[in-house]
């Protein structure tokens, strides 16, 4: 583990400076506002729909297909 450990320090310190910046930039913070506009979108176009039935058909499918 200590051997994994050292290489992976030894790469990240050979590293661009600049690599570390492009992780730095946030366009957007509103991290609660994206999963609401998200989750609304979810339910708008219905795919909440395709994930009950889909949930609904994979628990038969897995009783039927089940043993004991």
């Amino acid at each position: 583990m200590n051997y994994i450990s050292d290489s992976i320090s030894q790469l990240y310190w050979h590293l661009p400076a600049n690599i570390t910046v492009l992780a730095q930039n946030v366009s957007d913070p509103d991290l609660i506002g994206q999963i609401q506009k998200a989750w609304n979108n979810f339910v708008q176009t219905g795919q909440i729909w395709a994930l009950l039935i889909g949930l609904v058909i994979g628990y038969i499918l897995r009783n039927l297909t089940s043993y004991g």
